[in-house]
């Protein structure tokens, strides 16, 4: 198995290498970080799918469905192993952490990696689920952020783009230099054109999220009372022009009309129910890749300090309104909402102050700079706390196989679903 020393080497927000001990130990900070429950998960579990389950909210929601919900089922994620060349994904090495974690703490997790809109992948999971889990699923939690889909049924490409809708938008954003050094600049980035707007939604909306559904539901292994989710995000007006009134917030509203109509169905056919959850602002590496959040998101560190409320205590609070554990905390639409501390009309205030102070000259004294510039290392395992990057770290991790489990090879007990505590 190779070692070398790893040092961080990026082109902005996007590094090329990543950090296995790094990856290894930021997964198990976050499961400490992960509230207990207030007893033990009875039985063998709910059984979950996780799809995007490597990064930002889909792995807090892995982890924090293992902690407080005793999930067992599959998590699903794509990522590049590692090359001769290259280290893997931040996204693989995380992944082999997770499934330490997972079967440390009892629960037999299968994790694929694989492409979530292909019909291929969706047939794997529904036969694991089938032969491996009882044949039944409680939960499916969706996260899913991806430049480009397949349509399986055309073979058709679509690819999501970052574009406002009906004009131009000039933003505030925030970029470092080669040495770290912040800069707030003003970017332009023009409208949407053409089918800009059909594109994004059919890569990011609810298509494929109501394919999983179908596709599951076809095979008989949605249980009764089922629950899934999908994660979602509104923010703040600061950067409404490029999100939320955006080519990226038409597909969110795709998202929460799937979400409405799958509600109806399910309640329907199986007692269950679908809602989109609304996280709070996180630095993640989908949301650095959006003009302004970066910015955004420092300052409202700058303001919340602390108080800003990290997606492994989100999804744990998640968890806790699925499974019935905490009563439902719906919004008007129907929505779950995790991000009302950060939507406050004091917080906003304060951040909009900021906003309009900042510049290369004042940002160090308005937004949290250390904290935003440890935050992205992090991501790929770097700035670490407790780990020596001085020292060689093997780079081949394999990635978590699918032995039976327990070791024993006897076969998982049935999904205990009837009677399942739910919030709704």
């Amino acid at each position: 198995m190779s070692e070398r020393v790893l040092t961080p080497r990026n082109r902005g927000f996007l590094f090329l290498d990543s950090h296995p001990a790094g990856c290894r130990q930021l997964v198990a900070d976050m499961w400490q970080a992960c509230p207990a429950p207030s007893g033990v998960p009875e039985g063998d579990g709910p059984v979950a799918l996780v799809i995007g389950s490597s990064a930002g909210y889909g792995l807090a929601a892995t982890l924090a469905g293992l902690k407080r919900a005793g999930i067992r089922g599959i998590a699903v994620s794509f990522e590049k192993a590692p090359t001769v060349r290259r280290t893997a994904t931040a996204g693989w090495y995380r992944t082999a952490a997770t499934a330490d974690i997972a079967r440390t703490a009892g629960r037999d997790l299968v994790f694929l990696n694989g492409d979530a809109f292909s019909d291929s992948l969706k047939d794997q999971v529904a036969d694991l689920i089938e032969q491996r889990f009882g044949g039944r699923l409680d939960y499916l939690i969706y996260s899913v952020a991806a430049p480009r889909r397949i349509d399986p049924d055309t073979g058709t490409a679509y690819a999501s783009v970052l574009k406002p809708i009906g004009q131009a938008n000039r933003t505030k954003t925030l970029v470092f230099d080669d040495e770290g050094v912040p800069e707030v600049r003003e970017v332009e980035t023009g409208p949407a054109e053409g089918d800009d707007v059909e594109q994004t939604v059919a890569v990011m909306g609810g298509a494929d999220w109501e394919r999983w559904i179908d596709h599951l539901a076809a095979r008989g292994l949605l249980a009764n009372r089922f629950a899934t989710a999908a994660l979602s995000y509104i923010g703040s007006s600061l950067t409404a022009a490029i999100y939320r009134q955006g080519t990226i917030g038409a597909a969110k509203a795709d998202l929460e009309a799937t979400a409405r109509t799958l509600n109806e169905r399910l309640g329907k056919t199986v007692g269950g129910w679908a809602v989109t959850s609304v996280n709070a602002a996180a630095v993640t590496q989908s949301s650095t890749a959006i003009p302004g959040i970066a910015l955004y998101t420092s300052l409202l560190r700058g303001v919340l300090g602390e108080d800003l409320v990290p997606p492994i205590r989100q999804l744990a609070a998640l968890w806790d309104q699925l499974t019935g554990a905490a009563p439902l905390d719906l919004d008007d639409e129907g929505r779950i909402r995790l991000d009302t501390f950060e939507l406050t009309d004091d917080v906003q205030a304060a951040v909009a102050e900021r906003w309009e102070s900042a510049t290369t000259a004042t940002i160090a004294d308005l937004a949290n700079l250390d904290w935003f510039r440890a935050e992205v290392r992090r991501l790929y395992g770097f700035s670490v706390p407790g780990i020596d990057y001085t020292t060689p770290v093997a780079t081949d991790i394999p990635w978590p196989d699918h032995t039976p489990w327990p070791a024993s090879g006897e076969a998982p007990g049935k999904s205990s679903q009837e009677g399942r505590g739910r919030g709704r």
